[in-house]
Formats: C-alpha cells, structure tokens, sequence
C-alpha cells in the first residue's frame, strides 16, 4: 500500500486522562494506536479536542513531544479535557466510568484535520466517540473520503447503540472485535451462528469490510484477511492490566498488513506486543523489539 515509503496514519477519536485512584496516564483507545503506530515507524497524526485547561494543554505537550501531529487536536472553551477512572479486577482487567460531555465529545473539523486524513493511507476510528452527535458527525464527514479505515469497535455502555454500530461497521474495511464485542453484536444483528469463526465470515458478508479480526484475551486472537483464516493462540504472561493491550494489537496488526507483513507473522507479532503492554502498566509502555522477538521465540521453540 505504501511502496516504501512510511505508513501515514491519522486517528480519530477520544483523547483523555486514564485515572487509576491517585495516578493519571494519557490515554484513549485511538490515541493510544496512533502512538504505538509511531513507535513503529509510521507517521501518525490525531484529530480530536481537549478542554482548554491544564489536562488539556498536558496532553498535546505529551503527545506532540512523542512526535505525534496534534495541529488538529483542538481546543474547547466549553467542555473540559476528557477524565475516565479506571477499575481494575483482581485479573487486571479494566472497567470505566468516563465523564460526560467531555471536550473530545465536540470534535469541530479544522482544514488541517482535514487535510490529515486526504493525505494518510489508513483512518482508525472507534465507536465510542459517536456517543455524542457533535463527534459524530465529524466522524461521518471524514468517512466519506477515500482512506483505508480501519473500525476499532470500543463498546462501553450505555455509549453505543447497534444501528450506529452497523454504519460504522458498513463504513471499515477492516473491523476488529473482541470476543464479547462480536458476539454481543452478532446476536443483536441476528446471526444464526455461534462461534467466532461462522460469526466472522457472518460479518464479512453483511458489511462492506474485507478484513476482521477478533482478540480473545489471553487466547490470542484471529484474523479475517483476504479470505483466509489465521490465528495466534496468545503468549503467556503475567498481566498487570489490559489497559491499551487492545490498542496496541492492533496498531502492530495494521501496520504490518499494511506495510505487506504475512498475515501469519503480523497477527504473531500483534499478539506479542498486546501481551507485553497487559503485562506492563498503562497503555503505552515502551516495548523494545528485542523483548518481542524474546516473546515469541520462548513460544515457538
């Protein structure tokens, strides 16, 4: 897709502050992609609003010193920067409470947002910002340009409802679930099928996206790609929280598609980096190359 050249990808959607009891991390699933597609080696921009206030102003000094492209993250005079507090079970695995309206809610398009998405190869969106309509339509405008878009479904109730989801999933060309995500929503479409793999290739017909994939956790995950099949059945680690794994999955997922990776050695080494951020803490640990080819080595042998 990129004949060579680096990978531009812009992500849209929710920027904000992950509060964990006392301790704040940066944070938002597409934020948390675009910075783990930097790392990479991608160039990466974001679209999205903060409150113009000292979160706010947190966030794009953070984001901009990691060499992310923040021109079209705006800033509202009405709405505050974005809070989520974030429980974790004994299992690390996260639950949240994100306040409402937040100023990523009130996305406004800007030329250079604009701009961003007519010269990138990939546009990774979520569910969660169509919760209000103000972001939403933003999102619908950039939807009609011709980008690859990848639709990250984030269901985080009672922030979605399924006829969204199903715009959103006829807009992708490539969708990723999760497991409880992709049957919750296959039940609510009324697919007659029960596992992943019939409820993957339900949703390949049913929507326009050529590409799946679903994460199953600790199990691994499966990849939808060009007609065929591929899976990955997890590294062992020991987790400390979930936070961010996703995002990070898939942000080495679509990387390595798109930069022409087998879909066997990208989906390998997608679930290699999300194993590795549940084991670290927050969701953008620095993950070294080494300690993912050390990963998948110790399980390959």
């Amino acid at each position: 897709m990129n004949n060579g050249k680096k990978l531009k990808a812009v992500a849209y959607g929710e920027v904000l502050w992950d509060v964990f009891g006392n301790e704040k991390k940066i944070g938002g699933a597409p934020l948390n992609v675009a910075l783990r597609m930097k790392t990479l080696g991608c160039e990466a921009g974001m679209i999205s609003c903060v409150g113009n206030d000292e979160d706010g102003e947190a966030i794009i000094n953070h984001v901009k010193s990691l060499g992310l492209e923040t021109a079209a993250i705006i800033k509202s005079e009405d709405f505050p920067t974005g809070l989520v507090n974030v429980t974790l079970n004994e299992r690390g695995s996260a639950s949240y409470e994100i306040a409402y309206p937040s100023a990523w809610d009130k996305i406004i398009l800007n030329d250079v947002a604009k701009n961003l998405v007519s010269e990138a190869d990939v546009l990774i969106y979520g569910s969660l910002i169509c919760r209000d309509q103000v972001s939403r339509q933003a999102l619908e405008e950039l939807l009609l340009m011709d980008v690859y878009k990848v639709f990250d479904v984030n269901l985080r109730k009672p922030h979605y409802n399924y006829e969204i989801l199903e715009q959103l999933m006829n807009s992708a060309n490539f969708i990723k679930f999760n497991d409880e995500e992709l049957l919750e929503i296959a039940t609510a479409m009324h697919s007659p099928f029960e596992t992943l793999e019939e409820n993957m290739l339900f949703f390949a017909k049913k929507t326009s996206a050529t590409a799946i994939c679903v994460t199953k956790g600790k199990h691994g995950a499966l990849l939808l790609w060009e007609g065929q099949l591929y899976k990955n059945e997890g590294y062992p680690v020991m987790v400390s929280d979930t936070v961010g794994a996703g995002d990070s999955f898939l942000a080495a997922l679509i990387t390595s598609l798109l930069t022409g990776k087998a879909p066997q050695e990208s989906i390998d080494f997608a679930c290699a980096i999300g194993a590795l951020v549940a084991q670290a803490s927050g969701a953008n640990p620095d993950i070294s190359l080494s300690a993912i080819d050390n990963l998948m080595a110790k399980v390959n042998v």
